[in-house]
């Protein structure tokens, strides 16, 4: 690309080949200057400036009525410099400066780029301290104050004429992203981007890195000794999963001699279920058919993303009893019954032993009564006794 602008395209990029950009105008921001004071030490007066936003046209202006307009207090005895940092403490969109020029000093103020991020600013002033009103404007009232106005870029992508509020434009296109710093009006720019390599290696070694993560975990659960969900069918079905997401394939309508599958990407299997890169297969599928391997990763109903959606979307299933979805489904049903049986169990413990506890009352009270009448019984024998003798 030339200097006019930078790009940047993710592995997604759906333009094809032949695409130019021509671009005619930058996004540009607001500048403005206030009269020239003393020095930046000057009083300015106090009360209220407001900053308006919206689209200045010549001496006209149109609100935006999508951004609020911003109050910011200048306190009594403000000079020219604190006027500059209550703007830019107030975070508004809008920076200010003081700049020392061949008049005095004077306040810089610079907005947002777009056309809707023009602005004017009012002034409410305090009584006695009148001279705030001399920061205010407006576009018809001090028109030479007015240093760049506010603007959008134009460009054409492939002939078709798009605007952007900024010179940044994420997704221009499906992947590309642009960053202008001139124009070349009437030369459009061929865009071309390289190879995938980088990005597609980076992302096949984390794949075969969170892969393995996944398997390592799922083989501690399902161990027939020791895991606890050995005889799960949702975990076994992940794991059959798995096994085969390597050789499945992502592009049922590739091209032959084109990768339609993650081993074509390096994705392969080892013994015990982990996965490992092979960097040979890998590199020899990127060099033999870049834009195959740029087709595997556009969004769509095919490709590595959806396969991988696809997989998610399919053990997460809590409809189908046999995904590990379901599975938890089923747990935590089993877990929430568990625990209204143990809360049950606990109320009838307690029932029974407050009924336990009543008949061991009512069993000493007899028993009480029982020793009471044996004494009773016991004393008129030894008084008979007594008697005979």
């Amino acid at each position: 690309m030339p200097s006019t602008t930078s790009a940047t395209s993710s592995i997604i990029a759906t333009l094809g080949a032949g695409s130019s950009v021509d671009f005619a105008a930058l996004a540009s921001a607001q500048t403005l200057t206030t009269p020239p004071l003393a020095a930046a030490t000057s009083p300015t007066g106090s009360g209220t400036l407001t900053l308006r936003f919206g689209t200045v046209a010549r001496a006209g202006f149109t609100a935006d009525p999508a951004q609020a307009a911003v109050d910011i207090t200048i306190a009594s005895g403000a000079t020219l410099a604190d006027v500059a940092g209550a703007i830019n403490g107030a975070n508004a969109g809008v920076t200010a400066y003081v700049a020392n020029g061949a008049n005095g000093a004077q306040l810089v103020l610079k907005g947002k780029e777009g056309a809707v991020n023009g602005f004017v600013q009012e002034a409410t002033e305090t009584v006695g301290e009148e001279e705030l009103a001399a920061l205010a404007w407006t576009p018809a009232a001090a028109p030479k104050r007015l240093l760049a106005s506010a603007g959008n870029a134009a460009y054409k992508l492939d002939g078709a004429a798009m605007t952007a509020a900024s010179n940044t434009i994420n997704e221009a296109a499906p992947g590309l992203n642009l960053k202008l710093t001139g124009t070349n009006a009437g030369s459009p720019t061929p865009i071309r981007f390289s190879e995938p390599t980088a990005t597609v290696t980076t992302f096949m070694q984390d794949l075969t890195a969170a892969l393995n993560e996944l398997v390592g975990g799922l083989n501690d659960v399902v161990n027939p000794q020791t895991g606890d969900l050995a005889r799960d069918y949702g975990a076994r079905a992940l794991r059959r999963s798995l096994s085969s997401l390597a050789g499945g394939i992502v592009m049922p309508g590739a091209a032959q001699g084109t990768p339609a599958t993650l081993a074509d990407l390096g994705l392969a299997t080892n013994r015990d279920g982990t996965f490992r890169l092979d960097t040979a297969r890998l590199n020899a599928t990127l060099k033999a058919s870049p834009d195959g391997v740029s087709a595997m990763f556009t969004t769509g109903l095919f490709g590595v993303y959806a396969t991988l959606d696809k997989l998610a979307r399919t053990t997460l299933a809590t409809s189908d009893p046999g995904s590990l979805g379901g599975s938890i489904t089923r747990y935590t049903a089993r877990q929430t019954q568990v625990s209204a049986d143990q809360t049950k169990l606990i109320e009838s413990q307690e029932k029974l032993r407050a009924q336990l506890a009543q008949r061991f009352a009512g069993v000493d009270s007899r028993v009480g009564a029982f020793r009471s009448t044996l004494t009773f019984l016991q004393n008129q024998i030894d008084a008979w006794n007594a008697s005979r003798n």
